[in-house]
């Protein structure tokens, strides 16, 4: 089975040795998305809710571009630096997913790339 390489500049570009999402048949997997602004490379400000924002504006790019929406995730990992900020999670991506839901994993990690405070990673199943 072939893969694709997806990339678009509507994403933060990858800061590492990473692509920000592989196609492999109808399934795609998104890189990890932090809270940078894509114009600027730089993290967005204000709280916790503009960065999960940020986040899932980012995410959603990227699935764009590779044909799809955050309607097709069905795999969402969500990494924070405080636990606490979990139910700004559940308000904002409210706004952005309908159900079903998809499966979801939510994991407390010391620190993030450039002190983010919220980093999300998906899978996504192409229709």
């Amino acid at each position: 089975m072939s893969r694709e390489i997806i990339r678009t500049d509507q994403a933060p570009q990858a800061i590492g040795t990473y692509s920000q999402a592989v196609k492999v048949g109808q399934t795609v997997y998104l890189s990890g998305q932090i809270p940078l602004a894509p114009e600027t490379m730089t993290l967005v400000e204000g709280g916790i809710e503009q960065q999960i924002r940020r986040v899932f504006d980012n995410l959603q790019a990227v699935a764009r571009a590779a044909g799809g929406s955050l309607a097709e995730v069905v795999k969402l990992n969500v990494f924070l630096t405080e636990l606490g900020d979990f139910p700004v999670v559940n308000q904002v991506m409210a706004d952005y997913f309908a159900q079903p839901y998809p499966a979801r994993a939510a994991i407390g990690v010391a620190a993030l790339p450039k002190n983010a405070g919220v980093e999300m990673d998906a899978i996504m199943q192409l229709e």
